[in-house]
């Protein structure tokens, strides 16, 4: 078989067989895991017959001359249109204001430039197609706070009483005005992404079902029906006793939450169903307002709760009768009509989700947040969930992302979700992304994008295969980033952008222009542990002290991170000695660092000094934005996640030790904020008072 010709195909079908590692040393994909990798996109390349057929295909699909349905455009700029159109065609321009304009290509075939953002419906020839005209950039954090600062947070580890044993929208609000009187202007939470019902024991946040709509268990009924219908509801389960046990626990159990709460909800929908609640027509708007997708999701909860293997497991859509696998078969209608209750069920946790996190975003605005909450948004969705069943072919449900081995995990990851189909998007207008930056822009003022180089190529390999047999997959970047801009300008929202790992090069610069901030992590910016002086910092990234992969500022300072890497497995026992001897010496060289900007050279820093520092180094960047992440402003030891590790370390399960409407105001994280909103105040760039 010509290698020639499958790197061809490979190429055609938007995959780098070369590429270069995290250290700069160049890489090559193998045929082996070309064709394997190009299967999975629905290209066959085992023989020769098959690359011809794949690629008669692909020139088949590309050669048609048909205008795809969606073109992005700068606004004020004037633009080619895809497909045979001559100069001087006549077109008929309808903005989204119903304005209409008639016109006809320059000389060139350009589209002349249009100055209104949004979404117009251009008609030229046969073809009708929406033009997406989006600004420059987004909104800008400096032109609107100026350099500021704000917290991360977990939000399933928030307390209130009566919360059930998980962190939720009231919650939420509550640290939201909590956070705001201590001077914060953002407030940004782990991702919200709906999950599965009937698989509980899939809980990390970032291998959702959907990222199109909310994990129903962080609503607060009690916030938006009353507490009066709560607490019958609470009785009526019998479920009072179970639910305080669980709050009790420093450990979420998420299996027995989910159970208890959907048990819960389940009542209170029952009694709101035929009651005559007066908030039944707010509930019937926005499910009408939700359209296809939000029934579909709906459908897709009720069949995966009720189409069960012989073991009792919940099946993959794959698995499912022929006709339960198409969300537009005519069965999947009547399993919906004859399940009508169901469906509406799910329905309803999703009204109070949205309504909860509505509220947490008006409560931050209100107390004088400039920002707000922060959404983050996961880089995929699990390919056996309901995205992937609802919009098949805008996803590739056959290949998982990962990351090749870089300086976050040196074997590479494979994280088990389902990215967009590159071509899929193009084909259907962009209708899958658009939708999905809507679902978490709505009640948000900005939006985190992890891993944002999936924004131009994303690490993809076949399911069940490991990091080392996986390849790069392009990504039309310049219709995804003007696509970001536009909704992120009529959300008027800010966006952030996870850059940690191997990065394409210019990408950073194409962002940076785009006002996308990137992120500059302490533990990650020093050479051995010795940081860059607070003015070198980048004024186009956040400044934070650690993440949610990677130990807390105190766990790494101390060294209980290299007891946790031996107790999981990642490292010998006989290897602690030579760790902590490593660690020593970067911690001597961050404390040299440390001491240095703030002009401290009495003692070395115990690990509340060394915080304490951190706060006032990160405040005195020119970063725009700084992120204190609550465990660090509470000098706790234990990290959120260690990634690759299941089972042992309670990945997504640790709660704060306090109610969210108190939790900063004990000394050490209150001395924290005060210290890092008085070093924002002077640091360059700075707002005026």
């Amino acid at each position: 078989m010509s290698d020639e010709r499958l790197a061809h195909l490979a190429e055609a079908a938007g995959l780098a067989i070369d590429w270069v590692d995290a250290n700069a040393r160049p890489q090559r994909v193998t045929p082996e895991v070309l064709r394997a990798v190009l299967a999975g996109l629905g290209m066959p390349a085992d023989s020769e017959s098959d690359i011809s057929a794949s690629l008669h295909k692909l020139h088949e699909d590309e050669g048609d001359g048909a205008p795809p349905p969606l073109i992005t455009l700068d606004q004020y700029k004037p633009a080619s249109l895809p497909g045979t159109f001559a100069p001087g065609t006549r077109f008929r321009l309808v903005r989204e204001d119903g304005h209409q304009h008639d016109g006809q290509l320059d000389d060139q075939g350009q589209l002349p430039a249009i100055d209104q953002v949004g979404y117009h419906r251009l008609e030229i020839g046969e073809a009708q197609i929406t033009l997406a005209v989006a600004p420059s950039a987004c909104p800008s954090v400096a032109a609107r706070t100026g350099n500021t600062w704000g917290l991360t947070v977990q939000l399933y580890g928030l307390r209130r009483q009566g919360d059930g044993g998980l962190g939720d929208t009231e919650a939420l609000e509550g640290l939201a005005r909590h956070a705001a009187m201590h001077g914060a202007d953002a407030l940004a939470i782990s991702p919200v992404h709906a999950m599965f019902q009937a698989y509980p024991e899939q809980y990390s946040p970032y291998s959702p079902s959907s990222r199109l709509f909310h994990n129903v268990l962080y609503s607060a009924p009690g916030s938006i029906l009353g507490e009066r219908p709560l607490r019958q509801a609470i009785e009526a389960s019998g479920l009072a006793s179970e639910l305080a046990r669980l709050e009790s626990l420093d450990l979420i159990d998420w299996p027995v939450v989910t159970e208890t709460r959907h048990r819960l909800l389940r009542e209170l929908y029952r009694e709101f169903n035929h009651g005559g609640h007066p908030l039944r027509a707010d509930f019937d708007s926005f499910r009408q307002a939700g359209g296809e997708a939000l029934e579909n999701h709906c459908r897709f909860e009720a069949l995966h709760g009720q189409l069960r293997a012989p073991n009792g497991r919940p099946q993959h859509w794959r698995d499912w009768p022929d006709h339960y696998r198409d969300p537009a078969h005519a069965a999947v209608s009547r399993f919906a009509q004859d399940n009508a209750e169901e469906v509406g069920y799910h329905a309803f946790g999703q009204w109070l989700v949205a309504r909860g996190l509505e509220r947490a975003q008006t409560a931050a605005r209100s107390a004088g947040m400039r920002i707000g909450l922060v959404a983050d948004l996961a880089v995929g969705a699990d390919g056996g969930g309901s995205q992937a069943w609802s919009r098949q072919a805008e996803l590739l449900a056959s290949l998982s992302v990962g990351a090749p081995p870089d300086i976050l995990n040196g074997h590479g990851q494979s994280w088990g979700i389902s990215a967009f189909s590159p071509n899929g998007l193009r084909d259907n207008g962009f209708r899958a992304f658009i939708e999905m930056l809507r679902c978490n822009l709505t009640h948000a003022g900005g939006m985190r994008i992890d891993h944002v180089m999936g924004l131009q190529r994303l690490w993809v390999m076949p399911v069940g295969a490991g990091p080392d047999q996986g390849a790069y997959l392009n990504y039309p970047l310049k219709d995804m980033l003007r696509l970001l801009c536009l909704e992120a300008h009529r959300h008027d929202a800010i966006i952030l952008g996870e850059d940690l790992g191997t990065i394409p090069d210019g990408l950073r610069e194409e962002l940076a222009q785009r006002n996308i901030l990137g992120m500059r992590v302490q533990l990650f910016e020093g050479h051995e542990g010795r940081l860059p002086p607070p003015h070198d910092w980048s004024k186009t990234a956040l400044a934070t002290t650690s993440t949610h992969d990677v130990p807390t500022l105190a766990g790494w300072w101390e060294g209980h991170d290299i007891d946790w890497r031996i107790k999981v497995g990642m490292e010998p026992e006989g290897q602690r000695a030579e760790s902590l001897r490593q660690r020593e010496h970067e911690r001597s060289r961050m404390d040299d660092s440390l001491r240095a900007a703030l002009g401290k050279d009495d003692h070395p820093l115990d690990t509340q000094e060394a915080l304490d520092a951190s706060v006032r180094f990160l405040g005195s960047t020119p970063a725009p934005l700084v992120l204190l992440q609550v465990e660090d402003a509470l000098g706790l030891r234990e990290q959120a996640n260690m990634p690759g590790i299941t089972e042992i370390h309670p990945n997504w399960q640790r709660r704060y030790p306090g109610e969210s409407t108190s939790l900063l105001d004990k000394p050490e994280p209150a001395r924290r904020l005060a210290l890092l909103a008085d070093a924002r105040r002077q640091s360059p760039g700075a707002s005026p008072e």
